[in-house]
């Protein structure tokens, strides 16, 4: 199941266990039984520390496999074989059961503890999905960390009956004591939010007692973390506030213009970037979403927790956010059909028919990835033409199970109460309407700023990007902005790494320059 590459760096792994582990699995005589069984006795063979049963449960799902310290009742078991992006997700769980400290703050593991009650929680993963891999990890720990907690990590590809029981239509979807307790990436700060109501309160009421910053950035992105660091190295009192950090790179599954790294995925890069600035004397606060800025000699910036903070400088850095269709049944079968992350998404359709709107870059390979799962995929332009690479394009026409309507409009997305059924077009240039009998609709038509919050208060574009000059400046003093979320041409993580850099220098420069007493500007001009 291992290649001889793989064995040696988990054994590199395993060698750092400190108590013995029992692996319990649960099999029958199918293929994916006989798969995993192959996994866990490579797994149990780098160790002496661990050993392996095989136990067939019928009370748990099969194949799946329980994780425990030998003397303990420890919560974890995967229904699936974790391999793809969930395999990290087993080495961690066996270093964690096996007592290797978590890389976690002290004060979090403690919050974990505290937790009264039990939890029971089931996580809906497929193994493509970059996003799933965060949940699972956050799960995993906190059932090593409190008794109390119980988590499944469940392939919905592998358990496809649970899937279309439940109604599953996009992952990772996880189940708290059988209801519907989230969707879509959670960090172990954010799921422990939801557990514990009292959590942002706390945080809003710290946050409220911050010293004024020299420079504060909003965003903890590409942009975001380039400015911060930037900032830092200037030895300025240096803060970042941003509802995820990652932003829409964690959503990214494949990176391959990123110059000097030859390829890498999303996720990877965005906590290479949140471990780079957390090398500096950088004050960062996640989950925190701003909702207002105030201008003034002291800029504020109101937090939707109830906080403010205060900065003598701003880099807003708050990227872009999925593009929707804007049309009637979008918003009520997001998450029951309709999807924004293919990659992510995917297996859950597999034979069925689905369509993607958007004939772009992105509209393109996601169909090209789509036609390997599902029955037959139909991909929407509304251009009179596809706008993706001509390689791309060449690939996407050689496949039999993809048909290509351009000048179309979509005009409604139409579902049977619970989940999505159809979707409705229009051709441009006749005027005839269509309907598509389908189970998935995914979404791939670009970008949209995330600038709501900032109408009024500086000058944004008309497609709501903010308005910067070739320094990064906004229209106001002391504002600079850098990344997706600016009127920059070309949305690239690179770009926006040169913008949140030169924003930060800019900012910094103003710093300096109104630092300086009038009277000093007036005899430094003469």
């Amino acid at each position: 199941m291992l290649d001889n590459h793989l064995k040696t760096q988990l054994q590199a792994y395993l060698d750092k266990l400190v108590h013995p582990i029992e692996i319990v699995a649960s099999l029958d005589s199918s293929e994916n039984s006989h798969e995993m069984s192959s996994l866990l006795n490579d797994i149990a063979n780098l160790s002496p520390h661990i050993t392996l049963s095989e136990q067939r449960d019928a009370d748990e799902r099969t194949p799946s496999f329980s994780l425990n310290r030998v003397g303990s009742n420890l919560g974890i078991r995967f229904a699936g074989i974790p391999m793809g992006h969930e395999f990290t997700s087993l080495v961690l769980a066996l270093l964690q059961v096996g007592g290797h400290p978590p890389k976690v703050e002290p004060e979090v593991l403690d919050h974990i503890r505290a937790l009264q009650g039990n939890y029971v929680f089931e996580t809906y993963i497929s193994l493509s999905c970059q996003n799933c891999p965060d949940v699972v990890q956050a799960l995993n720990l906190m059932a090593v960390v409190n008794p109390n907690i119980r988590h499944t990590m469940i392939d919905g590809a592998l358990f496809q009956d649970e899937v279309n029981a439940r109604q599953i239509m996009a992952v990772p979807t996880v189940f708290l004591n059988g209801e519907s307790f989230g969707q879509g990436r959670m960090s172990l700060e954010e799921i422990l939010a939801k557990l514990d109501s009292g959590a942002a309160q706390r945080e809003a009421a710290k946050i409220a007692q911050k010293d004024e910053f020299d420079m504060l950035i909003v965003g903890g992105g590409p942009a975001g973390a380039a400015a911060a660091i930037y900032a830092a190295r200037k030895g300025i009192r240096t803060g970042v506030v941003t509802e995820r950090f990652g932003g829409q790179v964690l959503d990214t599954l494949g990176i391959e213009n990123f110059i000097s790294v030859k390829e890498t995925e999303g996720p990877k890069l965005a906590a290479a970037l949140e471990q780079h600035v957390k090398t500096y004397d950088v004050d960062v606060m996640n989950l925190q979403r701003a909702e207002a800025l105030v201008p003034g000699d002291t800029i504020e910036v109101k937090l939707a927790g109830g906080a403010s903070l205060k900065a003598k400088t701003v880099v807003l850095a708050t990227g872009a956010r999925w593009r929707e269709m804007n049309v009637p049944g979008e918003k009520e079968y997001r998450n029951r059909g309709v999807a924004y992350c293919p990659h992510c998404d995917g297996p859950l359709f597999k034979g069925k028919r689905v369509a993607v709107v958007g004939g772009g870059n992105s509209g393109v390979e996601a169909a090209i990835d789509l036609a390997g799962i599902t029955a037959h995929v139909t991909l929407l332009e509304f251009d009179s033409k596809l706008r993706a690479d001509a390689i791309l394009q060449r690939k996407l026409f050689s496949l039999p199970n993809v048909t290509v309507v351009t000048s179309a409009q979509t005009t409604e997305v139409t579902g049977d109460g619970n989940k999505v059924n159809g979707l409705r077009y229009t051709e441009r240039a006749s005027g005839d309407a269509h309907n598509l009998e389908l189970e998935g609709i995914f979404v791939q038509i670009g970008l949209l700023p995330n600038t709501d919050w900032l109408k009024g208060t500086v000058a944004l574009s008309k497609r709501g990007e903010i308005e910067v000059d070739a320094h990064g400046r906004t229209s106001v003093p002391g504002v600079f902005a850098a990344g997706d979320a600016t009127t920059t041409p070309y949305k690239q993580i690179i770009i926006a790494m040169g913008e949140g850099s030169k924003a930060a220098l800019s900012a910094f420069d103003y710093l300096i320059r109104s630092s300086v007493p009038d009277e000093d500007k007036v005899a430094v001009a003469a």
